[in-house]
């Protein structure tokens, strides 16, 4: 495990993959528990992606802040993409604790531009990383919510016992955005040639517009961050079901498998959340609107119109 001092009062933050190789790292809150797999693949010598989880164990920055994860896949070359990933989540998980915003939302938002900026400057400056960039999907757990902020095709999923597994998250790639005006249908999406094609990064350009998301959480609720190394090769129905049948662990370990089986092509990345207790109450903070996602059940439902 690689310790990665980003704040006097972070000492809990563990960054992966190390030398380009696999990893793997389990944590478990009071209320979460999560399990982080990057995988390089069968047909790559190098891991460019990467994962991140900050967990504050002083009580302040924890209250004010809550917990962090992220999943980012490097593009560039071998030594650029993976020094991209892992270069934008530190900046970003950076940023974002020692941020003056007094919400979340903003904070997460101008933590992800701040991360853009510099990996987009030490691109301009060093020839060897000229092009570099990466997607990030960075997730803060405060309370009851889930706050995500998005750039490229990596995704955040949210499974819940009462319906179907749903994409929080929408790809910033050149076949997304044509599945969406309806020219290509999802299967014609999944094996295009350009499916790796991303219109939006971190790092390519001095601004970049990231995506911003807020989802309520509840017990019982199964959230995964994925490089598109899963997501080409495993439907939807089938992570589910993986999601379903196991422990954060176990579960990682079996869609890990289930891209390798489809004959891996790319790095996998995937980070297994498990709401797997009742989330302390919090209200969403300012600035943001919660993603729609149908409440487990009635009980539920009147508890929250009434809270």
């Amino acid at each position: 495990m690689q310790q990665v001092e980003l704040h006097d009062h972070i000492p809990m933050t563990e960054c992966g993959p190390h030398d380009g190789e696999d990893y793997e790292y389990s944590w478990e809150g009071a209320f979460l528990r999560a399990c982080f797999i990057s995988n390089v693949g069968k047909k790559r010598k190098n891991n460019e992606d990467a994962c991140l989880i900050c967990a504050p164990e002083d009580p302040d920055l924890a209250g004010r802040r809550g917990m962090f994860f992220a999943v980012a896949d490097g593009m560039g070359g071998a030594s650029a993409g993976e020094f991209a990933s892992r270069m934008a989540l530190r900046l970003t998980a950076n940023a974002y604790y020692r941020s003056p915003a007094p919400a979340i939302p903003q904070a997460l938002r101008e933590a992800v531009e701040a991360a853009n900026r510099q990996v987009f400057e030490e691109a301009e400056i060093n020839p060897l990383l000229s092009g570099m960039g990466t997607t990030i999907c960075a997730l803060v757990v405060m309370g009851e919510y889930g706050y995500i902020a998005h750039v490229g095709d990596s995704r955040v999923y949210l499974l819940r016992s009462a319906g179907p597994i749903r994409q929080i998250t929408h790809d910033h790639s050149l076949v997304a955005e044509q599945m969406r005006c309806g020219i290509l249908t999802e299967a014609e999406a999944r094996n295009h040639s350009l499916k790796n094609l991303i219109t939006r990064a971190v790092g390519i350009k001095n601004e970049v517009n990231v995506d911003m998301y807020a989802a309520h959480l509840e017990k019982g609720d199964q959230l995964l961050i994925c490089s598109d190394g899963l997501s080409n090769l495993v439907q939807d129905d089938e992570i589910a079901a993986l999601l379903q049948s196991a422990a954060p662990n176990e579960a990682a370990r079996a869609l890990i498998e289930a891209a390798l089986d489809g004959g891996g092509p790319d790095n996998i990345t995937v980070a297994v959340l498990h709401v797997s207790d009742k989330p302390p109450k919090s209200t969403i903070e300012h600035g943001i609107e919660e993603f729609p996602i149908p409440h487990s059940g009635i009980v539920t439902r009147i508890r929250r119109l009434f809270s």
